[in-house]
């Protein structure tokens, strides 16, 4: 046992080691950030799994177990901005993500830096939703587990209305919040754009009859762009949009509504880019239909 912690004790000097000896490269070979960064994420994730971990299991004994990833999205913000140097600007005059609730809060998801957006923009008694096959994944996925995340199966469509009406008597019982990534996955863009949205989160929202929160983080592909291996430090704009109202609706106004609200996003990124960049630009031809996934047994559903 005493040999396991050495040897896990000197690989973690020697991973810090690597890490610092690449930052102090980076000034005269600044595509070495690029790992450097790299590195210190994957230390930083696995730290905060950990502290979430942890953070879950006292706040479940004294009772407020819906602040654990509140409290975990928090320490990773501070832990990154360290490790990093990347920082969002978040814009929200009326102060929505924390006077709203219950609500679906929607995001565009680039890359796994979205993960650090979420320590900027992450309210209390809030959940996020990720992809079932994450719960399998140490630490994160026991982390997950245990704060109360909403797991995304996009393959089992046979429990899907059942499992949506669980989420949705939960969140309105509990005025609990939700973090979706309607594209479903990261699109690694690096001008400005949106995958089609698929409409669970929408289903879900109209389910429980509660507001939709449009949360818009402006392309950052100029501070972490994977296929180019850059990774600098920067600040990110990000914009919280007014909530949209689902109480009158029904099911059959689904796919108008996630239309409209991807539409309202998209441009908002284009505009918060724009700014951000300090130059004007264009709006991305849509080369799938009306941007919705329609209908099918591969569609992703939502499951607890």
């Amino acid at each position: 046992m005493l040999s396991i912690i050495y040897y896990l004790g000197l690989s973690a000097v020697g991973y810090f080691a690597l890490t610092v000896f690449l930052f102090m490269l980076e000034s005269r070979i600044p595509a070495v950030g690029f790992y450097a960064r790299l590195l210190a994420s994957y230390a930083a994730l696995v730290a905060c799994s950990w502290f979430g971990v942890i953070a879950s299991i006292l706040l479940r004994l004294f009772g407020n177990v819906r602040l654990a990833q509140w409290a975990t999205a928090r320490s990773f913000k501070y832990v990154m901005r360290f490790a990093t140097g990347v920082t969002f600007q978040i814009d929200d005059p009326n102060n929505y993500l924390n006077t709203t609730r219950p609500a679906v809060i929607l995001g565009n998801h680039q890359t796994e830096l979205d993960v650090l957006a979420l320590g900027w923009i992450f309210p209390k008694y809030c959940s996020v939703s990720a992809k079932k096959s994450l719960k399998n994944v140490p630490f994160l996925g026991w982390y997950m587990s245990l704060s109360g995340t909403v797991f995304i199966d996009r393959a089992n469509s046979s429990s899907a209305r059942q499992a949506m009406a669980g989420a949705a008597d939960e969140i309105t019982k509990e005025k609990q919040n939700v973090w979706i990534f309607p594209e479903g996955t990261r699109s690694y863009a690096k001008e400005p754009m949106l995958l089609p949205f698929k409409k669970g989160a929408f289903h879900l929202a109209v389910q429980a009859g509660v507001p939709i929160i449009p949360v818009v983080i402006g392309n950052y592909s100029d501070v972490l762009y994977v296929q180019g291996r850059r990774f600098k430090a920067g600040e990110i704009p990000v914009k919280v949009l007014k909530p949209i109202e689902t109480k009158n609706l029904t099911a059959a106004d689904v796919e108008d509504l996630t239309r409209d609200t991807r539409e309202l996003m998209l441009r908002e990124l284009v505009a918060i880019t724009s700014k951000a960049r300090g130059r004007p630009m264009a709006m991305p031809a849509q080369n799938t239909g009306d941007g919705v996934i329609k209908a099918s047994g591969s569609e992703a559903t939502i499951t607890s």
